[in-house]
């Protein structure tokens, strides 16, 4: 039957079962936020629902006002699915607390819609969640289209860092070093161990863990909130890289389809990651200050790129070029006074 809901109630998580009966055969809710991408949220709805999943499950899609008839396609060819309408896009951490707030089961997993999950991941996170119930935060291997391991884990950013991916710094290769241990020198696609951060696109919790870390923090709205939550479930047990679970990630199918919302909240949620995280006001007011003047040296550079791959015939890299120019023009047009005041 279909359940449709327009705008989910704001009520605490831990108030669930007061306004929604809670169904006991229901043990993983799926949580899908979800905004344009209409046939890549198809093929995810139809590997959880056409495939064995070995857990009695439920899915719930919150819709951010997509424009492409995702959320009509959804409501037309899954009736099963809880359905969620925003009248507006709320970003990726309250559309995900939207869900979790209609959710029954025992243990949430949080998906991007750019995925495809296999048969039996679902009972395979449960048994390993069970045997090990101090984990608070479980993450699979992701697999890119060309099924090569993407950097699945990592560690917490620095603002080191981060000073490495501002060109007027970059040339001086002095943060070299921390920009490489936060982006991929401890990754290993084979292992299952603590981490310190899980990438957001797929997290399995126990409900009980993600109350406990909070929520997600809504101050995110497209960018540092796996940080954020990776950081807070790691307070109260292990955040675990679990790489006997492969999921298909097609990754930033949605960011780049969206530059000018995705590129500009990705900086202003570092900003709120490393305040929460206790970055003091004067190392903070450097790297806006630092993000600032590097921006339209980055928009000249990058349209000087998009340039040439045109004339040289790599159109498809001329058309990323593109599309980061867009991003940095819209966050020098408008966004900077929000990235200011984060």
């Amino acid at each position: 039957m279909l359940r449709q809901v327009q705008d989910a109630p704001a009520l605490p998580l831990s108030h669930a079962g007061t306004f929604r009966e809670r169904a006991a055969e229901t043990l993983v809710s799926v949580c899908i936020a979800n905004w344009n991408c209409r046939e890549m949220l198809r093929a995810c709805l139809v590997s959880l629902l056409e495939q064995e999943q070995g857990v009695a499950l439920e899915v719930i899609v919150v819709d951010n006002a997509s424009v492409d008839g995702a959320a009509d396609m959804v409501a037309a060819e899954f009736p099963d699915v809880v359905l969620v309408r925003n009248r507006e896009n709320v970003g990726f951490s309250k559309a995900n607390n939207q869900a979790a707030r209609l959710a029954r089961g025992n243990y949430l997993f949080f998906l991007n819609n750019d995925t495809e999950v296999p048969p039996h991941a679902l009972v395979e996170f449960v048994e390993y969640a069970e045997a090990n119930p101090d984990v608070s935060m479980i993450g699979p291997r992701l697999l890119g289209a060309d099924g090569v391991p993407q950097i699945s884990y990592r560690t917490k950013p620095t603002l080191g860092a981060l000073f490495h991916r501002i060109s007027l710094l970059r040339w001086t290769r002095l943060f070299r070093p921390a920009y490489y241990r936060y982006r991929r020198e401890t990754f290993d696609p084979r292992a299952v161990r603590p981490v310190e951060v899980l990438m957001g696109a797929a997290v399995f919790l126990p409900r009980s863990a993600f109350e406990r870390s909070g929520c997600w923090d809504e101050r995110y709205r497209f960018g540092g909130e796996d940080l954020d939550l990776s950081t807070q479930a790691g307070r109260h047990g292990d955040v675990v890289f679990f790489s006997a679970v492969e999921i298909l990630h097609y990754g930033r199918v949605s960011s780049r389809a969206n530059i000018g919302f995705s590129q500009p909240n990705v900086a202003i949620g570092y900003v709120h990651y490393f305040r929460k995280a206790g970055v003091g006001r004067g190392a903070l007011f450097a790297y806006k200050l630092l993000v600032t003047i590097d921006t339209p040296v980055q928009l000249v550079e990058k349209s000087l790129q998009t340039a040439v791959r045109y004339f040289t015939g790599r159109r498809d890299k001329a058309k990323k070029s593109w599309l980061t120019v867009q991003g940095l023009w819209k966050f020098l047009r408008s966004e900077l006074p929000r990235f200011w005041m984060a």
